[in-house]
């Protein structure tokens, strides 16, 4: 080791004040990440306060053009260098019918772009259906918003729609596409009613799981129902796009339960009403029907164990028929099935070849669907990627795609 600009070898001193130099940049960098999560603790500490009071809807809440405000508050506990929003917005359901939605605006710091900030609108995966199990409704509404902080540096505001029936009173939405497809084209506009956010009308889409599944939707719906906005991008990952095949893949084990007891519920309620036989007790065992309304109330990350430990004696005596060849629920799942439009913006896919939730041949077949009506598919297999760890694995990737393609 030699002294820089003398030649001159370094000595135990000059090692040491090295060292002692390196250390004490070392421990600033660790002082200052320790700094920020105490500072985003705090926030989100303070941000608890009143959140029940923020999510009761004020008298004709819905009474208002789709994608207003009805109220937003200010977020202390946001990401870096950014400012952001709990928003409570109006959206419509499937059917027209005025519906108030809750949800989240994060953007970052420093002048926008002239014309406004491209909106990332994200989707979120199976967090649950209950309104507790909303995310904007967490103590750290940010966390799982994957690939947020990349999001933010790249200049994105980002918005995540909680979905109709979470965080606020609404119609149960599980796996409803056209439900969801407004909730989160309205969440944009909402975003570009807050003039701190400096949102645009150009969008991009990402979504996991279920969130690919709203992505896809709110891709085939933008044009038609928001056509003052322009969808640059959509990108999903290990999409819930083709609801028979992951029906009929998971209608005999765990997953098939925990899934259908969210699914089965929202269809019967969202439908069953005008389709004949699309009653719950139409599709679900007794014994299923004794059970569901307590998963129901079950948040998925927080209560997985709880939801696997009373679902678990229901596999095998879950259904009374087979949802995927028995109408209605055939074409309830064909129905809310991704694919059965085409959009003008290119696709991104990641799929992870460990996933056993979304399994790869079924993604397989989504992409040779969405190519064969003329989409244009970048399609990213990760090795090694699970379900849980798909939408992370393949930030590098999806970065990469976005920077070219996304504003």
């Amino acid at each position: 080791m030699s002294s820089r600009g003398t030649g001159k070898p370094m000595g135990r001193g000059d090692s040491r004040r090295v060292l002692a130099g390196i250390a004490a940049g070392v421990l600033a960098v660790v002082g200052t990440i320790a700094a920020v999560v105490v500072i985003r603790v705090g926030g989100d500490a303070v941000d608890e306060k009143g959140l029940a009071q923020f999510y009761e809807q004020p008298p004709n809440a819905a009474d208002g053009a789709p994608g207003t405000l009805v109220r937003h508050e200010g977020l202390a506990g946001t990401p870096a260098a950014s400012k952001a929003w709990r928003i409570m917005y109006r959206s419509t359901d499937l059917n027209g019918v005025p519906i108030v939605v809750t949800g989240t605006v994060v953007t970052p710091l420093g002048p926008p772009p002239p014309g406004g900030r491209t909106v990332l609108a994200w989707g979120h995966p199976t967090t649950g259906t209950a309104p507790e199990c909303a995310p904007s409704h967490g103590f750290d509404p940010f966390v799982g918003i994957e690939g947020l902080r990349l999001l933010l540096d790249r200049g994105y505001t980002v918005v995540a729609t909680d979905y109709a029936g979470m965080g606020t009173t609404g119609p149960d939405s599980y796996l409803v596409g056209v439900t969801a497809a407004h909730t989160m084209l309205d969440a944009v506009r909402a975003a570009t009613a807050i003039p701190e956010a400096e949102a645009g009308t150009s969008v991009v889409l990402w979504g996991h799981s279920q969130g690919g599944q709203a992505a896809l939707f709110t891709a085939e719906q933008a044009g038609s129902y928001a056509p003052e906005l322009s969808v640059k991008a959509v990108a999903v990952a290990a999409p819930a796009a083709d609801l028979t095949a992951l029906m009929r893949t998971h209608l005999d084990d765990i997953s098939g339960v925990t899934i259908g007891s969210y699914a089965f519920t929202a269809y019967a309620s969202v439908y069953g009403d005008s389709v004949p036989g699309a009653r719950i007790e139409d599709v679900l065992t007794p014994a299923a029907l004794g059970v569901v309304p307590i998963m129901n109330e079950l948040c998925l990350l927080t209560n997985i164990d709880e939801l696997h430990r009373i679902g678990q004696p229901l596999v095998g005596d879950f259904t009374r028929v087979d949802p995927t060849t028995t109408q209605p629920w055939q074409g309830l799942l064909e129905q809310n099935s991704a694919g059965g439009a085409a959009f003008g913006a290119p696709l991104f896919v990641a799929q992870g070849d460990h996933d056993e939730l979304v399994v790869p041949t079924d993604t397989d077949g989504f992409v040779a669907h969405e190519r064969g009506i003329g989409i244009d598919v970048t399609y990213e297999k990760v090795p090694d990627a699970t379900h849980a760890t798909i939408a992370y694995l393949a930030l590098p990737s999806l970065m990469e795609w976005l920077d070219r393609v996304g504003h």
